[in-house]
């Protein structure tokens, strides 16, 4: 007969050694249970075959060449069709045959907003959309963007954790998208282009943003809270904007004080920032402040041009969505924004062709232009219409390549690791059966596209 165990050890014992022996089971299995992810960086060795390689956008193309790829880096380029058999005979190697095709350095889109798009949804949205809902359709958005082929993109302006948690799942190989530079909340003033409008009171009084400041002391801590969240960039909205619902304007919000802390404080926390800006004033202002870059600068003159290049700053003019939107009030009437409330339409049809013809004045005159889309009031993954929009302003085919290459890399601070294909930068890579250098609408059919060495992509 079992004798009593007062004190419950025998039973302490063996829940113990029952609960380790299923530690050790699911250990012993977790070599299987936990797959890589699905876009995880392969290992090995990857060997490209260019039929036409343009290495650096701005240099001359080479024909049959070789672009050696390991853990998702180029690292090195040679003449000639390299085969497999040159590696160790045990070594992990795929030869990828892009032998009839242009290749060149992934796209980059300095412009987007990935957790939307237009006419794809209702305002109410806006309140009911949860972050988890605003990160599935921001996925969506990514993945036609990548498809597009742009492996780079700068997110300017998106509330909440949405756009975080989805830069750090493509980076991890969870999802298929582009690299993306976040913004986080866009720094704006109360009633600004970047604040909430709309709504009844309570509604606005729920619906928080970090972004909003008023006052230079305000502004500041406005910049340190996006870095806190993980900002890779600070976007302001310098001046009023023509998609918000407010008869502001399109003039200067924030003051000249303000501007200057923004700048000052986002450069001090090694941040690039860049302002939304339309009137020439609130460009001028922005500018002057040590802003980087400008976006959109509808009417910028060519007193603003000078002032550009004085301050070696960029412009980002997102030009494709006028094109997109309709450029007379006929075509804007007709389009995904023919319904819009008054105060926003009454902006829209100032817009007209002004975005085409202060590109081509930028061009004209020197300043130096990265390319950007806005993409969200224009479809997501129709993102290269922008460069042929580029060539129609009076660029070459390939100054616009540049602009959404090796320029946009250097307007981002990124130009170390992305924009050309040079040993020691990223594996981001497209191609095309046509070259763009003879007819820009090339872009439009990219068949192969490869980011930090995972392919998403592959000619038929």
């Amino acid at each position: 007969m079992r004798q009593s165990d007062p004190s419950g050890q025998t039973s302490i014992l063996f829940f113990v050694a029952t609960v380790l022996s299923c530690l050790l089971s699911l250990t012993a299995g977790a070599a299987n249970y936990y797959a890589p992810p699905e876009y995880a960086v392969p290992s090995g060795t990857t060997i490209i075959h260019a039929g036409t390689l343009l290495a650096v956008p701005g240099l001359s193309t080479a024909s049959d060449q070789s672009i050696i790829v390991q853990n998702g880096q180029i690292v090195e380029i040679r003449a000639g069709f390299v085969a497999a058999t040159e590696f160790d005979a045990n070594a992990d190697v795929r030869v990828i045959d892009l032998s009839d095709q242009f290749v060149m350095p992934g796209f980059i889109d300095l412009h987007v907003h990935l957790t939307g798009q237009a006419g794809s949804g209702s305002k109410a949205d806006f309140v009911m959309n949860s972050d988890a809902d605003v990160a599935l359709t921001a996925q969506m958005y990514a993945k036609r963007t990548l498809l597009g082929g742009f492996t780079t993109v700068r997110n300017l302006g998106s509330r909440g954790n949405a756009m975080f948690a989805l830069r750090d799942a493509i980076k991890s190989g969870k999802v298929a998208g582009p690299k993306i530079l976040v913004a986080g909340y866009s720094i704006t003033p109360t009633g600004g282009h970047a604040d909430i409008h709309g709504f009844r009171q309570e509604v606005l009084d729920a619906l928080p943003s970090s972004g909003v400041c008023d006052g230079p002391d305000s502004c500041r801590a406005a910049v340190r809270r996006q870095v806190k969240r993980g900002a890779d960039v600070i976007k302001v909205t310098a001046t009023g904007g023509v998609l918000s619902e407010t008869a502001t304007g399109t003039g200067q919000q924030f003051t000249n004080e303000e501007l200057r802390a923004i700048a000052e404080t986002a450069h001090s926390l090694g941040r690039k920032v860049t302002a939304h800006a339309h009137e020439a004033a609130g460009i001028e202002a922005a500018l002057r402040a040590g802003f980087d870059s400008i976006e959109h600068a509808m009417w910028a003159d060519k007193d603003i041009m000078k002032l550009f290049k004085e301050q070696d700053a960029w412009l980002i003019p997102t030009v494709y969505p006028i094109t997109a939107v309709g450029d007379t009030p006929a075509k804007m009437r007709e389009g995904p924004f023919g319904d819009m409330p008054p105060p926003i339409m009454e902006k829209l049809l100032r817009l007209g062709r002004q975005p085409k013809d202060m590109t081509r004045l930028a061009h004209s005159m020197g300043v130096k232009i990265a390319l950007g889309t806005d993409s969200g009031v224009s479809p997501h993954g129709e993102n290269a219409n922008e460069f042929i929009e580029y060539v129609s302003a009076g660029m070459t085919e390939m100054e616009s390549l540049m602009a959404g290459t090796v320029k946009a890399a250097e307007a981002a601070g990124i130009a170390d690791k992305v924009g050309s294909l040079e040993p020691g930068k990223a594996a981001d890579i497209v191609a095309m059966p046509t070259s763009p250098l003879d007819d820009i609408a090339a872009v439009l059919n990219v068949q192969f596209i490869m980011r930090d060495g995972v392919v998403f992509k592959q000619p038929h």
